[in-house]
């Protein structure tokens, strides 16, 4: 498993402290400090499409003028923001054999991908 966000979000935090409480292995990428390749952005606007992937209610999102919203309309549209401003980035995601399990962080959602019961 790889969680991919970034160290200081709260939700990135949240599932952290779960992953570990139960001893779940994952391997965790820091979009700060390590970025975000090109071919994993396809993958996920491939997997579920930009208008999942981008959180529209965070701060760089709002921090974006009117003209730099307008102009993401589609997958190919938002693949630039996507690589240039990670924190637009809905987190954390929660991949294997890359594919996306979940975005956000859910207990109920983690104890069934990871066969924990309450």
């Amino acid at each position: 498993m790889k969680l991919y966000g970034i160290a200081n979000c709260n939700t990135v935090k949240k599932a952290r402290t779960w992953l570990e409480q139960h001893c779940a292995e994952y391997q965790f990428h820091d979009f700060k400090k390590q970025g975000l390749e090109m071919e994993l952005a396809q993958s996920w606007l491939q997997q579920i499409g930009w208008e999942s992937l981008i959180n529209r209610k965070s701060l760089t999102w709002r921090g974006l003028s009117a003209e730099q919203k307008q102009i993401i309309k589609d997958n190919t549209s938002a693949l630039p923001l996507l690589l240039e401003k990670t924190s637009v980035i809905k987190r954390p995601l929660l991949e294997h054999d890359g594919k996306l399990l979940l975005i956000g962080f859910d207990d109920a959602r983690y104890e069934k991908i990871f066969n924990f019961k309450s």
